[in-house]
């Protein structure tokens, strides 16, 4: 691969991350590219180590270094509160609020048919199986509210009103604080904490 081909790979592959346009990504290539080697290497061997060190918590779906994240270690949580959020970083940021004692479930992204992503794209038969088999008394749908986020927490509403214990099982939606158009990833502590006291049912 010539420097060209490899710049333009670079640049590409730094394109598809959330957020960063072309002209953003270029700007970081060739910072990348203006760094000592070093610093390029270790990035790499730091991507690298990320990858092959983390995986997903086969509770929650959290990223996690073991096989349970360090949320769903711990036995002090209120077993019978369930929060579903879109990623890992969405959790993070609840986690850093200090506003819910819970546990949570990692969707791992929204509903996009645009994009070509359903309900089978998404942990949502987990979720379900673990609503089932465990004594889950409420549900706290905190994807993002964005027209994906709100549309997925509206069909897991109604797939969740469906299910056998539907009657034995509250369903909420984060409330005011958080603007629609928002994403949790820039919420701060107060706006997020105002978001889980004034949540609001669902079903």
């Amino acid at each position: 691969m010539t420097q060209a081909n490899a710049l333009e790979a670079v640049v590409r592959l730094l394109g598809e991350m959330p957020g960063i346009g072309g002209k953003t990504a270029q700007r970081l290539a060739y910072y990348i590219l203006a760094r000592e080697h070093d610093y390029a290497f270790q990035l790499a061997a730091a991507l690298r180590e990320l990858k092959e060190s983390l995986q997903w918590c086969r509770t929650c779906y959290n990223i996690s270094t073991d096989e349970q994240c360090a949320v769903c270690r711990r036995p002090d949580r209120e077993h019978q509160v369930v929060c579903v959020v879109e990623d890992a970083a969405n959790l993070a940021n609840i986690e850093r609020s200090g506003g819910f004692r819970g546990y949570y479930h990692v969707l791992q992204g929204v509903l996009s048919p645009v994009n070509g992503i359903g309900p089978d794209d998404l942990r949502i038969a987990e979720l379900i199986q673990r609503i089932s088999q465990n004594e889950v008394q409420e549900v706290i749908l905190a994807t993002n509210p964005t027209v994906e986020g709100e549309a997925t927490a509206m069909y897991l509403a109604d797939v969740l009103a469906g299910l056998p214990q539907a009657d034995q099982l509250q369903v909420t939606r984060i409330g005011v604080g958080i603007p629609i158009g928002a994403s949790l990833d820039y919420c701060d502590e107060v706006t997020m904490a105002k978001a889980f006291e004034n949540r609001r049912r669902l079903t």
